[in-house]
């Protein structure tokens, strides 16, 4: 199990390290092959009062008149450990990790990300917990209780869910418990230090909006592999030892039946940090979502290439604890 962990862990780091070759190729590489010279790149750097001069010293001291080879590995250094930067008589350090300077507000984009990731975090942890939970249970019972009323009134609410667009369903949330009953009229992110009871409040309706869609898909993929999981040889064989019907279901059923749900969690949670950019947009948060909308709006390069770079990064780790959490819930996964 040890040397796996080692395996896994070295294979994500080298995975990340893709990740920025491929992100620094996007935004560098691929510009120039399209025609762009390293003087149009140095001047969104320099803003609307441009001059030659001034042009000169943005590539000089970004290095874009340097082989690529040596601007990627300028680039790893600033995220690892940071960059330092001198435009006329001005210095300016940048903390590691480096993704640079907003090119609209001229501020460093990782303190920025570092502000909005809790909000993304709130809304991505609550409406995870809702989605596995309701999504879980709900495709267990169906499954138990195959062909019954429950079971065909749930996976056909849960075919409206995987068919309902977040947007509509937030939307339609506003309308009617903020607009129409005015159950919650003022839907913002408070931070939970500062009153945990408001910070869920008024977090419930993103929770539930986010958590429609994604419980639905969870309920039909729990049905499905529960339906084949219970009709498996060691199923039997446990109900023939005189195990009660919780205990099979439970130990033998549902642990595993959870392999295919935790492989898709691990995505759609690592996903979902990375940026919840539609729910996010709709109930107005500023998380790493809607920064990301904000930085491709305005053409804001060092934004966009700090996202990509943290939404990999939340990806990676997550599917690499989902890789060392099989062994724990499927007694039929064993790693050497």
């Amino acid at each position: 199990m040890t040397a796996y962990i080692i395996r896994r862990v070295i294979a994500a780091l080298l995975l990340l390290l893709v990740v920025s070759a491929v992100t620094f190729a996007i935004f560098f590489l691929l510009p120039r092959l399209g025609g762009q010279t390293t003087t149009q790149l140095a001047t969104q750097y320099v803003g609307k009062d441009a001059n030659p001069e001034s042009i000169a010293a943005v590539k000089r001291n970004l290095g874009f008149d340097l082989p690529l080879y040596e601007q990627y590995w300028h680039f790893i250094k600033a995220i690892a450990v940071g960059a330092n930067y001198k435009f006329g008589p001005d210095a300016s350090v940048c903390h590691a990790p480096c993704f640079g300077y907003s090119f609209k507000s001229h501020i460093e984009v990782w303190p920025e990300l570092k502000s909005r990731i809790p909000v993304t975090l709130s809304l991505a942890i609550g409406a995870a917990v809702i989605w596995v939970t309701s999504g879980v249970a709900i495709g267990v019972l169906s499954a138990l209780k195959r062909g019954s009323v429950f079971d065909r009134l749930s996976m056909g609410v849960a075919l409206a869910g995987v068919s309902l667009p977040t947007f509509f369903t937030g939307m339609l949330a506003l309308g009617f418990f903020q607009y129409n009953w005015h159950i919650w009229d003022n839907v913002q992110f408070v931070p939970i230090s500062d009153d945990p009871f408001q910070w869920a409040w008024n977090l419930v309706l993103p929770w539930c909006s986010l958590a429609f869609l994604y419980s639905a898909l969870y309920a039909r993929l729990t049905r499905a592999g529960m339906l084949e999981t219970m009709g498996e040889d060691y199923i039997r064989t446990a109900r023939a030892k005189g195990l009660r019907e919780s205990r099979v279901v439970a130990k033998h059923g549902l642990r595993a039946a959870l392999t295919p749900i935790v492989t898709i969690f691990g995505m759609d949670f690592g996903l979902l940090i990375g940026g919840a950019v539609i729910t996010e947009n709709v109930f107005s948060f500023k998380g790493i979502g809607a920064y990301a909308v904000d930085g491709i709006r305005d053409n804001d390069l060092p934004i966009v290439l700090g996202v990509t770079m943290v939404a990999a990064f939340f990806i990676i780790m997550c599917s690499l604890l989902v890789d060392l959490l099989y062994a724990a819930i499927d007694p039929r996964v064993r790693y050497s």
